[in-house]
């Protein structure tokens, strides 16, 4: 069966998933702009897979939000901050029955939808200030994801596989829906492994756990993955971060099946890889905070828990970004 699926965002994790889903027979339409846009609907999408073979997805469509249709799944893939500015253009793109997956790092605006426990029905603030994104895009319509691959586009309408094929899906309430498993089984008929959790918020974490603490960590020092967990001082650092964000988590129910220890190994084997924020850094660009440390911040204010450690490296996180966007180029020890 053949989806039609918008992807918003045709960077790197967008133009990954579409060209293997485009390639597998579903109707794939980028939404992008600039120079990608052109690129896309010009000649398609590329990827140049980790092996060093390409695939070319040429029938394609692409075109800017403001001119797209109506879809079965849109995949949003832009980053977190980032989706705020066009959330009534998302809107724009459902039908009755649409889908929106949101491929987002850090902690989703929808975390308190369906959350078992008290604090069902909140809203986190830090993500969603205006309260457009529950209000516009509807935690009903959401399906979750998290996005372990990384890749990275390296020219209009060029993506290229750094490593890793697998999403896990998830509704927010944890059933296995029939849009739930229809959208799993597309990507794996695609190559893709894709699970469908019935704790989506559990295989979110996981992912943050590292983000939270590496990335910033990171861009403070423009240290690797490898030093960062290799240098005494650091790895302390990044344990006492991850200390406070479990406590929090567990407060709203959530289960952590690996340890610290374990967590911060997995990130040291990755070796010397710049996380996401230190090579926004190094291109003067604005950060993942929000999503990734903000947030978590909130929801320890929200639950009654301290995040001292979090709060300071945000805070130093905060200064840096507005150093950087003030002198108007990126920062780099290289």
């Amino acid at each position: 069966m053949s989806l039609r699926i918008a992807i918003v965002g045709a960077g790197a994790i967008g133009g990954y998933l579409g060209v293997k889903l485009a390639l597998a027979g579903h109707d794939i339409t980028f939404i992008a702009r600039g120079a990608n846009l052109l690129a896309i609907a010009e000649h398609g999408m590329k990827l140049q897979l980790d092996d060093g073979s390409e695939l070319h997805a040429r029938d394609v469509k692409a075109c800017d939000i403001a001119n797209a249709s109506t879809y079965d799944y849109v995949l949003v893939t832009l980053k977190s901050h980032q989706v705020a500015a066009v959330a009534a253009d998302i809107a724009a793109l459902c039908h009755e029955n649409s889908c929106i997956v949101t491929m987002q790092n850090g902690l989703p605006w929808w975390y308190f939808h369906q959350l078992p426990g008290e604090y069902n029905g909140k809203q986190l603030s830090t993500l969603d200030p205006q309260g457009q994104l529950w209000s516009l895009l509807k935690p009903e319509r959401i399906i979750g994801a998290a996005v372990y691959p990384a890749a990275e586009l390296i020219a209009p309408g060029v993506v290229r596989l750094i490593e890793g094929n697998r999403f896990t899906l998830g509704e927010p309430g944890g059933e296995k829906t029939e849009r739930v498993t229809q959208l799993a089984q597309a990507m794996i008929g695609a190559g893709f492994k894709t699970p469908v959790s019935n704790d989506i918020r559990a295989e979110l974490w996981v992912k943050l756990w590292g983000n939270l603490s590496f990335n910033p960590v990171s861009a403070l020092t423009h240290a690797t993955l490898e030093d960062i967990a290799s240098f005494a001082p650091s790895r302390e650092l990044v344990s006492l971060m991850m200390q406070e964000a479990q406590a929090v988590a567990e407060r709203t129910g959530i289960q952590f099946k690996i340890s610290i220890d374990k967590r911060i190994a997995g990130a040291q084997a990755v070796g010397a890889h710049k996380t996401s924020m230190l090579q926004d850094i190094e291109q003067g660009k604005a950060l993942e905070l929000d999503a990734l440390l903000g947030s978590v911040i909130e929801l320890g204010d929200i639950v009654g828990l301290p995040t001292p450690t979090l709060k300071t490296v945000h805070q130093l996180c905060l200064l840096l970004q507005q150093s950087v966007l003030r002198s108007g180029h990126g920062l780099s020890l290289n």
